[in-house]
């Protein structure tokens, strides 16, 4: 659509989580620092909350990225509505397990049996599990009990939660509250600030091979305002913004593109006498 007009080399607002667009803003950057002290720690349990929008699977992706795999030995859950059974099949499975082999003596044990073979070998298994808020209480109890294999150094598996504000209900809950205690680090993703949204539109822009002065200030400002520092909703309202300039063969995108994209979009926050403007 706007590709040309812009002279952008692919669409910069997409939802999907594309790690070559990840935005290391202060809140992004503090959640990931934390991730790893915790990792090159050792423990065996970290939980980062983020609110919908709010980047928390395009960082797990990143964080997917970042290990180096002589050394670590990642298995990648995106969605760990599962069983007990089904989550230990879902980890041996990404751990390089035998799943074949292990339905002769259930996957729990085919999974401690490879977790042990990954130690040996020097390597550290990590568990990053997306969505964690959808996780059953009995299969948050059962990664409790895989949090017990331990060498007498470290843990076997190391496991990262990643989840909405949802999560910390769940964990509330008395019947996991042993899994609650074991979370030693934590960290919650915060929104993008005002200054730093320009920064993140101009580096998406620029990423998508295109001029970083792209929004004007003013526009830049009016998209903060509507999303409030939300990236998804942030994407959303500029990707319609460039349509709208777009439209209007304008080189840039105006505060009025802006609004009239706010206007199309649930959660945006429009101010009231915005709405009845003409457009």
């Amino acid at each position: 659509m706007y590709l040309k007009h812009f002279g952008l080399a692919e669409y910069p607002f997409g939802l999907t989580p594309d790690t070559g667009y990840f935005f290391p803003g202060s809140g992004t950057q503090a959640a990931l620092n934390t991730l790893l002290v915790a990792l090159d720690a050792g423990e065996g349990l970290i939980k980062i909350v983020g609110e919908v929008g709010s980047g928390k699977t395009l960082l797990c992706r990143y964080l997917l990225n970042q290990l180096d795999g002589d050394t670590w030995a990642p298995a990648y859950v995106p969605n760990p509505h599962l069983t007990p059974a089904a989550l230990h099949q879902a980890l041996l499975g990404e751990l390089g397990g035998e799943l074949k082999r292990s339905l002769d003596y259930g996957f729990t044990k085919a999974l401690e049996n490879r977790l042990l073979e990954l130690a040996r070998g020097g390597r550290r298994a990590v568990a990053l599990i997306d969505e964690a808020q959808a996780m059953p209480l009995e299969t948050l109890e059962a990664l409790r009990l895989i949090t017990n294999l331990e060498t007498e150094k470290r843990k076997l598996l190391q496991i990262v939660l990643f989840g909405q504000p949802e999560l910390d209900a769940r964990l509330a809950d008395p019947a996991v509250r042993q899994i609650r205690s074991r979370i030693v680090f934590h960290d919650r993703l915060a929104p993008l600030t005002p200054a730093e949204t320009p920064i993140y539109l101009a580096h998406r822009i620029n990423q998508a091979g295109g001029a970083a002065s792209l929004f004007e200030p003013a526009a830049a400002r009016k998209l903060h305002a509507q999303s409030r520092g939300t990236p998804r909703l942030l994407n959303v309202l500029a990707h319609k913004a460039l349509l709208l300039a777009f439209g209007e063969g304008s080189p840039r995108v105006a505060p009025r593109h802006v609004r009239l994209a706010g206007r199309d979009t649930p959660g945006a926050r429009l101010l009231l006498w915005e709405r009845w403007l003409p457009a």
